[in-house]
Formats: structure tokens, sequence, C-alpha cells
């Protein structure tokens, strides 16, 4: 099983669509194994996407990324990266093929509604910079199966 990170887009929490994202990932049998909503401060912002920082819309991204608050889901499955990538669309909604997320709620080019992790290597990374192992449930193990 592969696991990625997907970030909920503080835009996308304003407008209420954070079950609307959520089921179109269950729905495609891909399983949340954990979630929370946080409000990022500019540091953590700006470390997450540090690999842009010399990019033209670095700013403009960590401004979007703390400008409110984010909810953030750990996504496991066969080959969930690029389930998940496919579910999401085109970074520009404006060449987001139609019925993805970004093509049905992104604005702009960095108003697009939400992150989803570009490889193994990224997802790895992007979790542990927010989620921590306690956090994450393993919903096949005995203990998540077992009845109360």
């Amino acid at each position: 099983m592969e696991r990625s990170l997907v970030l909920l887009k503080p835009d996308t929490v304003r407008r209420n669509l954070i079950g609307e994202v959520i089921r179109r990932f269950e729905e495609n049998g891909i399983n949340v194994i954990a979630l929370k909503m946080l409000w990022l401060s500019r540091k953590e912002a700006q470390m997450f996407y540090i690999e842009h920082k010399d990019k033209p819309f670095y700013n403009t991204l960590t401004n979007l990324m703390t400008s409110g608050p984010i909810v953030a889901l750990v996504l496991e499955g066969e080959d969930v990266i690029k389930r998940t990538r496919e579910l999401i669309g085109a970074t520009d909604p404006a060449k987001a093929d139609k019925g993805t997320i970004r093509a049905d709620f992104g604005e702009s080019l960095t108003v697009n509604s939400v992150h989803g992790s570009a490889n193994r290597e990224s997802a790895e990374s992007e979790i542990s910079c927010i989620f921590s192992q306690i956090d994450i449930m393993d919903i096949n193990s005995a203990f998540c199966r077992r009845q109360f």
C-alpha cells in the first residue's frame, strides 16, 4: 500500500468543500488514514514549500497557505499517488480535465483548491511534516477492527 499527503487549501475550507473533496477520494477506493485541520504559520508554509523558494510564485503560495485553516489528509491505497493526482487534476484549473477537483473548484493557478504529493519521496517527507506516526491509523490492523 502506498501513502500520499493531500492538503485542502484555505479556499477549499472557506467554501465548505471539505466533505465533497474527501468524498471524491473515498468513492474511488482511496482510504483516509489520518486527517487534521490546522492553520500553518508563515515559517511552516515556507518550510513546506522550500523546494519552490526561488520560483516567482513562492510568496503568493505561502501567503495563500497561511490565509486560513487547511485540512491535511494522509491517503492510502494501491498506486494512490498517481490515482490521487489524477483526481486532483492539473495545477492550472483552466488546463485540468473536466470533473477533476481543480477543474471543478480551482479558481486560479495558485488558488487551486488542493495540494497533492508528487511522488513517494515527497509523500514521505510531507506526511512527516504534518503528522506524527501516532496520528496515522493502520485501518487493517487488528486493533482498528476490534469492536469496543
